[in-house]
């Protein structure tokens, strides 16, 4: 068994804000409740990764580029 998994990530966004955001929607849709024992936790994760991959589930961004330039420009050297 391997120690090392590779994931894909963006190169031109936030890997990890997006990472942020699937855990968030993990927590409100799938495990925010206590779950008693570590294999019910697998099945559940696994079912609702099963069932968001099956609806083709994205992130809508909402931030636009102009937004962010705007925001960002005193950080921009």
């Amino acid at each position: 068994m391997s120690k090392i998994e590779f994931h894909y990530t963006p190169k031109h966004s936030s890997w990890l804000n997006a990472a942020e955001i699937e855990i968030n929607i993990m927590d409100v849709e799938c495990t925010g409740r206590r779950i008693g024992d570590i294999e019910t936790l697998k099945r559940e994760v696994a079912g609702w990764t099963e069932l968001r991959n099956e609806q083709k589930k994205k992130i809508h961004w909402t931030f636009t580029r102009e937004q962010a330039d705007k925001k960002m420009s005193k950080r921009y050297v």
